[in-house]
């Protein structure tokens, strides 16, 4: 934080300052509560880009809670949540920082808990742009309504994944082997892939089985962002 209003951001993402959705965020915030105060953020992306794991949009969010905290600003949850939708419909779940059924374009949630699994997500490497799968004519655009009470993963699908599946074999031929071993998804508009285990164990076991040009990790599915306990313990 710093007193001369600045907004900087030193990143390992090689894209123009203005184009960066972080940068966005602290700017928007910033104009908003016409605060003088200003940051410096160190930006370390690891998630890949145009992967489908919001990671831009959770990157976003971060900014919005932690600059919210750093510079006092007071400002709800709600009304954070609010300020994010203009940067992305992915953002405000990622500012509630709680598992969620997401209604609307995204920003309609309604808090639940899962389960903890630990999912291994898989990378095909391969780049899809979120506005050519979202203005494709092919792409369904009459899904049934689902309500929170009957929301179960095995009953529901992927809209964007057929679509994908069709234009991308190498998309395709990785979902078709991780349905072999567990239910398994792409994520948003691709590309990577997700399968849920019961244990570490399970995940790695099959992570190991695939091909090696692929990219993968294992993550633990967690019921609060680590973000929101971080603060809570500022």
């Amino acid at each position: 934080v710093n007193s001369s209003g600045d907004i900087s951001i030193d990143s390992n993402y090689d894209i123009p300052l203005t184009d960066n959705i972080v940068y966005k965020a602290a700017v928007l915030l910033q104009t908003e509560t016409k605060t003088t105060l200003g940051c410096h953020i160190k930006l370390h992306k690891i998630l890949p880009t145009g992967g489908g794991l919001g990671g831009g949009s959770s990157n976003a969010a971060t900014a919005l809670l932690a600059l919210n905290h750093y510079w006092r600003l007071n400002m709800t949850s709600a009304q954070l949540q609010q300020l994010g939708l203009q940067l992305g419909a992915d953002v405000p779940v990622f500012v509630n920082g709680h598992t969620a059924f997401a209604e609307g374009v995204g920003e309609k949630l309604t808090n639940t808990s899962l389960t903890a699994k630990f999912y291994l997500v898989v990378n095909p490497c391969v780049h899809i742009a979120t506005a050519s799968i979202f203005n494709h004519p092919d792409l369904p655009r009459a899904t049934p309504y689902i309500s929170h009470s009957e929301y179960h993963f095995s009953h529901t699908k992927n809209d964007c994944e057929a679509l994908v599946c069709n234009q991308y074999p190498d998309i395709a031929n990785t979902l078709h082997r991780l349905l072999e071993y567990a239910p398994s998804r792409m994520t948003g508009t691709g590309a990577c892939l997700f399968s849920g285990f019961d244990s570490h164990a399970q995940a790695q076991l099959v992570a190991e089985q695939l091909p090696k040009h692929l990219q993968w990790f294992i993550a633990q599915g967690v019921n609060e962002s680590p973000v929101l306990k971080l603060l809570k313990e500022q």
